[in-house]
């Protein structure tokens, strides 16, 4: 029998956020056949900073509000080389393959679970999904960055549009907000000049407020830099990312 908690590793939390991580798995399942096309690669680390950001918030509010609270999450074990699982469903793998159908079918069931979930308990949800991007291979011409936002231009923020003024008064916002403080290259942050911009791919429109009212989507994109070459910038910005997670989340209360 299929044992699908072998590919996929979840937790249902008790604060209505869920951190998805679809490319950092390293499990060859010589059972799956490779896709043919489309980005194989890892995004290298993405597990272990969804793990640091998870732990930063549990000890958060500890320390502020003596609370035993946890975020949700739903990581994929499984190499991307054998399943996207940030496309579509005919995109996403080999069609042949039953396991890579029951694993795809499997990791989107438990986020679409616990989305419900949250805004049945908390009248909210906040999705969190993590990839990795190499700084050299960006579009010639384009800012140098180290965090790309994707919210399929807020869409998946909000249902319906929202006025100018106030695209940053939302936790995109103070993200990036807070990583210019920092010094640390966010896109987007100048748009009069040329970025390297990720509008959000499959995830993220998925789980999105303009497909599920009131649940919100942020792709977040690290660097290379950021995940793997410097520890103390690392540490600053999963630091920096908590707290601003935290601030979001310390007071939603149950229905």
């Amino acid at each position: 029998m299929l044992d699908l908690s072998d590919y996929i590793e979840f937790q249902q939390g008790n604060i209505p956020l869920i951190l998805s991580v679809p490319h950092g798995g390293s499990l060859e399942c010589e059972n799956i056949p490779k896709r043919s096309s489309g980005i194989l690669g890892i995004d290298g680390k993405t597990i272990e900073i969804a793990k640091k950001i998870i732990a930063l918030i549990q000890n958060i509010f500890k320390k502020q509000n003596s609370e035993d609270k946890i975020p949700s999450y739903v990581i994929s074990k499984v190499r991307r080389s054998k399943i996207d699982l940030n496309r579509e469903e005919t995109e996403a793998y080999e069609q042949g393959s039953y396991i890579a159908k029951q694993i795809y079918k499997f990791y989107h069931k438990k986020i679409e679970e616990i989305v419900r979930y949250n805004l049945k308990v908390y009248e909210r949800s906040l999705l969190i999904d993590l990839h990795g991007f190499e700084k050299a291979n960006r579009p010639p011409g384009f800012r140098d960055v180290d965090v790309v936002l994707g919210t399929n231009n807020l869409e998946s923020f909000y249902s319906k549009k929202i006025p100018k003024k106030d695209w940053g008064k939302n936790i995109r916002g103070k993200i990036v907000q807070k990583f210019l403080e920092l010094n640390i290259p966010i896109a987007p942050s100048h748009p009069k000049r040329g970025e390297y911009v990720l509008t959000g791919g499959y995830i993220t429109k998925k789980y999105g407020a303009s497909q599920i009212p009131k649940s919100q989507a942020l792709q977040i994109e690290f660097s290379d830099r950021i995940r793997i070459q410097e520890e103390e910038i690392r540490e600053m910005v999963l630091n920096a990312l908590a707290k601003i997670l935290f601030e979001d989340l310390k007071d939603i209360k149950k229905v």
